[in-house]
């Protein structure tokens, strides 16, 4: 994958309050129309509709969710191959460290002559179970609070 494929948008002040007004409209939009498959969007008055399917909408939804908090955004599809690099700044850990989880068989990767390429599926089957690890721990800190009295 090319560093022009995974470059990210990052939303200036327009573009934070434009975010802001089109994802309320299109969550509003989503809960009202349950069992639609696809979506008809209208584009400046043209009498053309363009038409997407449902899950494209849910995406553009959260992709306006991160623009309006004025967070960049990158889409990356999850067969994509990354350089060990580009798989660090996804995770926002340092190169090193990211070698280390490879290393470590956390995140799975395969060589293309020295090189290590790291699918995103991986990246993101890695950060789900880190998160599920994370509330894990923080359930049993909080279960120990109540058992202490502390909570």
């Amino acid at each position: 994958m090319s560093a022009a494929e995974l470059s990210s948008v990052r939303p200036d002040a327009s573009a934070i309050r434009t975010a802001t007004g089109a994802v309320r409209r299109v969550q509003r939009y989503l809960a009202s129309h349950h069992d639609d498959r696809d979506v008809r969007l209208v584009v400046d008055d043209d009498p053309d509709t363009l038409v997407v399917p449902r899950g494209a909408l849910e995406l553009l939804a959260r992709i306006l969710t991160h623009m309006a908090a004025g967070q960049a955004v990158s889409v990356v599809p999850t067969h994509a191959e990354l350089t060990t690099q580009q798989a660090a700044d996804l995770l926002n850990v340092s190169r090193p460290y990211l070698i280390g989880l490879l290393d470590d068989g956390k995140i799975e990767y395969r060589k293309v002559g020295k090189h290590r390429r790291v699918r995103a599926d991986s990246l993101l089957d890695y950060l789900r179970k880190d998160d599920q690890e994370r509330r894990e721990v923080a359930d049993e800190l909080t279960e120990l609070n109540r058992e202490m009295g502390l909570y």
